[in-house]
C-alpha cells in the first residue's frame, strides 16, 4: 500500500514539476532575498558569537541561556527566519533541483563577507571553489529559449 501511495505522489510531483521553469525575474528576486537575509543572519550570528565568547564543555549551558541576551544573535536568527520564508516562497514557484543549488550562493557571499568585514583570509584554492559554485549555479539555473 505504501509503495503505491509513494509512486502516486512521485508521479504527481514529476508531472507538476515539468510545468515549472527555471527562474523568472520575480523568482530571481526571491532567491536574492533568501540569500541576502541568510547571509545577513550569518554575519549577525558571527558578531553575536564574538560577544558570547568561546564555548567550552564547562560553560555550554550558561552560554545557551546567554544567547537570548545578545541582540545580534536574536537578529541573526530573525534574518535566518526571513531567509527561510523567502526560500519557501521560491520553492512554490521553482523546482527544488534549481532552487537548492542556487541557494549555494549563500556560501559565496558568506566567504566574501568574511573577507571584507571580518578580515578573514581567503586562500587561492577557495577562490577557485567559489568560481565552481557560481558556474554550477549558472548551469543549473540556465533556461533554454523555446
Amino acid at each position: 500500500m505504501i509503495p503505491f501511495l509513494l509512486r502516486g505522489i512521485m508521479h504527481e510531483k514529476r508531472s507538476t514539476s515539468r510545468k515549472l521553469s527555471p527562474m523568472s525575474f520575480q523568482e530571481l528576486c526571491l532567491l536574492l532575498v533568501a540569500v541576502a537575509t541568510s547571509v545577513a543572519g550569518q554575519v549577525f550570528l558571527k558578531i553575536g558569537a564574538g560577544k558570547l565568547g568561546k564555548v567550552t564543555f564547562d560553560n555550554v549551558f550558561s552560554h545557551i541561556l546567554n544567547i537570548i541576551t545578545i541582540p545580534e544573535l536574536i537578529f541573526g536568527l530573525f534574518c535566518y527566519g526571513l531567509g527561510a520564508i523567502a526560500y519557501i516562497l521560491l520553492l512554490t514557484r521553482v523546482n527544488l533541483s534549481v532552487a537548492g543549488p542556487s541557494a549555494s550562493l549563500i556560501y559565496v557571499f558568506s566567504v566574501l563577507f568574511g573577507y571584507f568585514f571580518f578580515r578573514e583570509s581567503i586562500p587561492v584554492y577557495r577562490f577557485f571553489g567559489l568560481g565552481f559554485i557560481i558556474c554550477g549555479v549558472v548551469l543549473v539555473a540556465w533556461q533554454k529559449k523555446p
